[in-house]
């Protein structure tokens, strides 16, 4: 399995290090090229403006959405979960939507308003500790979308079909759990690619 961290800003070396301790080093992707032969990625968190800009120079927009088509998994935190959703509000950007959610940009406040949660995440077996930067929220979700972690009762962290996304950094407590559940998907992802090409080619023969 081959997995890629999005690697043009924010905190992707510490989303490198929890794959690493994880058994599956990752590959820092610095262009659309990088994409390529990758079973899945993570989108870290990030100014979302700024990583708009800096996808400017080449069409990530048409390649993450190709490669998310071709079977693709992400991990989208934070700045990641905005890039992933349907709609952004406060103020309106551009979005892949590839997750049905309107998510509001600093939702809980300004920098001095970050804070630290624990998030009951079932799906991993516990509490998950949660660090909340200058982060977003999820206003509204479609029914397709599962919530699999909650805090105060609003979901911060959800799933549809091959994107897992997050609201907060789970990878600044050193907790690998939710990377171990994108790493399955992933692996999951690949498994069913793999099938689809041997039937292809015992069809073909």
């Amino acid at each position: 399995m081959r997995v890629g961290v999005l690697a043009l800003q924010g905190d992707f070396e510490a989303h490198l290090r929890v794959l690493e301790a994880e058994g599956v080093p990752a590959i820092d992707v610095r262009r659309t090229a990088g994409l390529r032969g990758l079973d899945g990625l993570v989108l870290p968190g990030a100014e979302s403006t700024t990583l708009l800009n800096l996808m400017r120079d080449e069409p990530w927009f048409d390649e993450l959405r190709r490669f998310h088509a071709g079977g693709g998994a992400f991990l989208a935190t934070c700045a990641g979960a905005i890039l992933v959703s349907r709609k952004v509000r406060s103020p309106e950007q551009p979005s892949l939507g590839l997750l049905d959610a309107t998510i509001e940009r600093n939702g809980y406040g300004r920098q001095v308003d970050s804070f630290e949660a624990e998030v009951e995440v079932p799906a991993v077996g516990g509490a998950v500790r949660a660090a909340f930067i200058r982060a977003p929220r999820f206003r509204a979700l479609g029914k397709r979308v599962e919530v699999l972690g909650r805090v105060a009762g609003e979901p911060v962290l959800v799933r549809e079909g091959r994107v897992l996304a997050m609201t907060f950094h789970p990878e600044l407590a050193g907790d690998g759990r939710l990377h171990r559940l994108f790493l399955e998907q992933a692996g999951e992802s690949r498994r069913e690619r793999e099938r689809d090409e041997d039937e292809r080619r015992a069809v073909a023969s």
